[in-house]
C-alpha cells in the first residue's frame, strides 16, 4: 500500500471500530483512502466484538473534501469508490459518519452510504461536481432524492453550493448536530446510543416514499429545466443531472436501475470537453496566485485599515469590499455633496442586500460602521493601503498621488484603480515608486470577482505580494498583469469590440452579432454591453480629446448625436421599455448603420454566424498570444481567468486561450491568416507565439 496516496487509521474503542481518514490537508478520496476504508470495513465485519463503526476525518478541517482531482485520467489504483461505498452500505453493523468539517462531492456520497450521519456545527456539506462539468457519480443523484425529495435534491446538486451543518439537519441530510468540537467523543457516544437502542442499519437506497410522491409532481423537473435555461444555458452537466434525478423517481423500487443511468451520464460528462475546461478553470483560479521570481523574503504587509480616494461608482464599491472583509476604510471625496451622494449609494446597495436576504440588518449596520466618509485627507495619514478610484485622467491621478506621497505614512501601499493608464507614470509623481501598484477592480467592484494587479516597473516584491494577498482577503481572484495600455483584459477587449464594429459596417446587424455571442455562452453581446455601460461615455471622452476620425467610431458617435445613450435613456443600439432591459431591434438604427457603411465605402454582404464568432473570439485569442509574447501576462491561464471572472467568458469553455487549444491551434492560425488576408486588420496578424506553437505542435500553457 506504500504506493497509494493517503491512509485510514483503525482502532477499537470498546465495541466501536473507529476509522480515521488521514490524507492532509483536506482528506480527498485518494487511492490509499479508498483502500483503507474498504479493508477496515472488512476488519470491523470480521471482529465479533465490534458492534458499530465510526468514520471521521483526521486533521479537523475536513471529513472528506471530495475526489482527488489529481488522479483524474491517471492509472487506476486501489478499489474504485463504488466498490468502497457498496461495502460500507451493505455492512450489517451500523456505520456512522462523523462529519467534522467539509464533506464535499464524494465525501458527502461516503456519508450518504453510512447508515447514520452526525456533524459538528462548523461542518459543511455539498455536491459541487456540476462546477467541474461533472455530476455526483457515486450514487449521489440517487440517494439524495430518496432522502430529501427530488425538488430539494435538484436545487442542491444543480447549484453545487455548500450548506452549513445546521441547514443539512433541517433538510434531513444529517441526523443530528453535535455540540462541541470533539467528533470522536461525540461519535462514540452516538454509536453507543444506536447499539443500546438495538437500532438496525438504515440504507438510503431502500427509502422510496419521497421519490414515489415526486412521481406525481412533474413541475419539479419543469422548474429545474427553467433554472438551467436561466442560469446555466449551454452547460452539459446540468441536463445530465436532471436525467439522473428523474431516473431516481422513475425507478423508486429499483435503485440499481437509477444507478445505471447515473453511471452512464457520469461517463458522458467525464468525456465531454466542458469537463476538461472547467477543471482547467478550477486549477487556474489557484495557479494565478503563484508569482514566479518573487523574493521568498517579500512577505505581504498587513492591512489593518485602508482608504479609498473617490466615492463614485468604483470608489464606493471598493469601500464596500473592505467593509465586507471587516477592514475599516476611510473614503475621501473632494466635496461634502459628492461624499453624501456616494454614501447614499453605498447604503442603498447594502439595503438591497438586506431586502433580498443576502445579509442581515445587523451585518449592514456593522459594515456601514466600518466606512468612514471624509473630506479631510489628513484622516488617512496612517492607513496601510490607499486605493485611488477617480475617473480616468492621468494628470488628475498624478496630482492625487503627489498629494498622497506627502500625507500617507512611509511603507503604506499606494494603489491606483486605473483600468488602462500607465502605472509608471502615476508612480513617478511620488518619491516611493516601489510602493505604487495598480489594483484594477471591475464594476460593480463589490460584486465582480476579478482584480487585475498591475506591476509597475518599480513595484517592489513586497508591494506585489501585498496587493495579491489583499485581493484574496477581499474575496477576489487576483491576477498579476504587466504595465501596458489596457493591461490584460481591456487590451484584449478593444480588439473584440473593434471587430464587432467592423462587422456591422460590413453587413452584420447588432442583433445577429449579439445572438451569436450569447449562443457561444457570454451573458450578453458587445452591443447589449455597450448600451448597458452607456454609449455616451466614450463619445464624451472623444469629444473632450478633440474628436476622432477613426471610422470605427462613426456609428457610436452618430447614435449619441441623436440622443441615443443606451439603457439609461431607453434607446441606444436597441430600444428598451421602462423597467425592462430586454433589447428590442430598432430598424432606424439598422438604417443608420447601412447609411454610414455606404458613406465609408463598404459593400454590404451576408455574414455567417461562424465568421462573426471566429472574428470576435480569435481576435481575443491573438491579442492574448501577443500579451504573452510581450510578457504582460505570466501564463495563458492567467488570461483565461481574467476573461472568465471579468468579462463573462463562459467558464465551461475554459477561457479564450484554452478554447483555442481545444479548437486546435493550427485551425486558429489558419482562420487568422484568412481574415488577415480578407480585412488587412492587424487584429488578425498572427502572433509569433502562436506560429511557434503550431510549428512545434504545442499548446498555450
Amino acid at each position: 500500500m506504500s504506493e497509494l496516496k493517503g491512509t485510514v487509521h483503525y482502532k477499537t474503542e470498546g465495541d466501536v471500530a473507529v476509522l480515521v481518514i488521514d490524507n492532509p490537508p483536506v482528506n480527498p478520496l485518494s487511492s490509499g483512502v479508498r483502500q483503507g476504508l474498504y479493508d477496515h470495513i472488512n476488519t470491523a465485519l470480521a471482529d465479533d466484538a465490534v458492534r458499530a463503526v465510526l468514520i471521521y476525518g483526521g486533521g479537523g478541517r475536513a471529513f472528506i473534501a471530495g475526489a482527488d482531482i489529481s488522479e483524474f485520467g491517471g492509472p487506476s489504483k486501489g478499489p474504485n469508490l463504488l466498490e468502497v461505498l457498496n461495502k460500507m452500505e451493505m455492512c450489517d453493523k451500523p456505520v456512522i459518519a462523523g462529519i467534522n468539517g467539509t464533506a464535499f462531492g464524494g465525501g458527502l456520497e461516503v456519508a450518504l452510504c453510512c447508515h447514520y450521519r452526525i456533524a459538528l456545527p462548523k461542518a459543511q456539506v455539498g455536491l459541487p461536481e456540476v462546477k467541474l462539468g461533472l455530476l455526483p457519480g457515486a450514487g449521489g443523484t440517487q440517494r439524495l432524492p430518496r432522502l430529501v425529495g427530488a425538488e430539494a435534491a435538484l436545487q442542491f446538486i444543480l447549484t453545487g453550493n455548500p450548506i452549513p451543518a445546521a441547514q443539512a439537519v433541517q433538510l434531513g441530510i444529517v441526523d443530528e448536530l453535535i455540540d462541541g468540537d470533539d467528533i470522536e467523543a461525540a461519535g462514540l457516544a452516538y454509536a453507543r446510543q444506536i447499539i443500546d437502542a438495538g437500532s438496525k442499519v438504515r440504507r438510503i437506497r431502500d427509502l422510496t416514499d419521497k421519490v414515489k410522491a415526486d412521481a406525481n409532481r412533474p413541475e419539479i423537473f419543469e422548474q429545474a429545466e427553467a433554472l438551467i435555461a436561466k442560469r446555466m444555458a449551454g452547460q452539459f452537466a446540468p441536463t445530465m443531472i436532471i436525467e439522473c434525478v428523474r431516473a431516481a423517481v422513475d425507478n423508486a423500487d429499483n435503485f440499481d436501475a437509477g444507478a445505471e443511468v447515473e453511471a452512464a451520464n457520469f461517463r458522458r460528462c467525464l468525456e465531454h470537453p466542458q469537463r476538461e475546461a472547467l477543471i482547467h478553470v478550477f486549477f487556474g483560479d489557484r495557479a494565478v496566485a503563484k508569482i514566479p521570481g518573487l523574493s521568498k523574503d517579500a512577505a505581504p504587509k498587513k492591512v489593518a485599515k485602508a482608504a479609498v480616494i473617490g466615492c463614485g461608482t468604483m470608489g464606493g464599491g471598493i469601500s464596500m469590499c473592505f467593509a465586507n472583509a471587516g477592514i475599516p476604510v476611510t473614503v475621501v471625496e473632494m466635496s461634502q455633496e459628492n461624499l453624501e451622494r456616494g454614501m447614499k449609494v453605498i447604503e442603498g446597495n447594502y439595503a438591497s442586500q438586506v431586502k433580498r436576504g443576502r445579509i442581515s440588518q445587523e451585518q449592514m449596520d456593522q459594515r456601514m460602521g466600518l466606512i468612514n466618509p471624509s473630506i479631510d485627507w489628513d484622516q488617512i495619514a496612517d492607513v496601510d493601503m490607499v486605493i485611488e478610484a477617480v475617473y480616468e485622467n492621468l494628470d488628475l491621478k498624478k496630482e492625487i498621488f503627489e498629494r498622497l506621497d506627502g500625507i500617507i505614512r512611509d511603507g503604506a501601499t499606494l494603489a491606483s484603480n486605473t483600468s488602462a493608464l500607465d502605472i509608471d507614470s502615476i508612480a513617478s509623481a511620488t518619491k516611493r515608486p516601489g510602493d505604487v501598484i495598480g489594483m484594477h477592480f471591475f464594476s460593480p467592484a463589490n460584486v465582480m470577482r476579478l482584480l487585475e494587479v498591475v506591476r509597475g516597473g518599480a513595484s517592489s516584491d513586497v508591494t506585489i505580494n501585498t496587493a495579491m494577498t489583499m485581493g484574496k482577503v477581499l474575496g477576489k481572484v487576483a491576477v498579476l498583469a504587466g504595465n501596458c495600455p489596457g493591461f490584460i483584459g481591456n487590451r484584449m477587449i478593444a480588439r473584440y469590440s473593434r471587430q464587432s464594429q467592423e462587422l456591422i459596417l460590413e453587413g452584420a446587424t447588432p442583433s445577429q452579432i449579439d445572438r451569436v455571442i450569447r449562443d457561444f455562452g457570454l451573458p450578453m453581446g458587445p452591443f447589449q454591453m455597450a448600451d448597458l455601460v452607456g454609449l455616451d461615455l466614450g463619445w464624451r471622452a472623444r469629444k473632450m480629446a478633440g474628436g476622432s476620425n477613426d471610422p470605427i467610431h462613426r456609428i457610436g458617435d452618430a447614435l449619441c448625436d441623436d440622443g441615443r445613450y443606451g439603457q439609461k435613456n431607453l434607446k441606444g443600439y436597441y430600444l428598451y421599455r421602462e423597467g425592462d432591459r430586454t433589447p428590442q431591434r430598432d430598424e432606424e438604427v439598422e438604417q443608420l448603420i447601412r447609411k454610414i457603411s455606404a458613406e465609408l465605402g463598404y459593400e454590404p454582404r451576408e455574414i455567417s454566424d461562424e465568421e462573426i464568432l471566429e472574428r470576435c473570439i480569435y481576435a481575443l485569442v491573438n491579442e492574448g498570444a501577443k500579451i504573452l509574447e510581450d510578457g504582460m501576462a505570466l501564463r495563458s491561464v492567467d488570461i483565461d481567468v481574467v476573461y472568465i471572472n471579468g468579462y463573462g467568458f463562459p467558464a465551461y469553455r475554459g477561457g479564450p486561450m484554452f478554447y483555442a487549444n481545444q479548437q486546435g491551434l493550427d485551425q486558429v492560425l489558419a482562420a487568422l491568416e484568412k481574415y488577415h488576408a480578407a480585412t488587412g486588420s492587424d487584429a488578425f496578424a498572427p502572433s509569433e507565439r502562436l506560429r511557434k506553437l503550431v510549428a512545434e505542435g504545442g499548446r498555450f500553457e
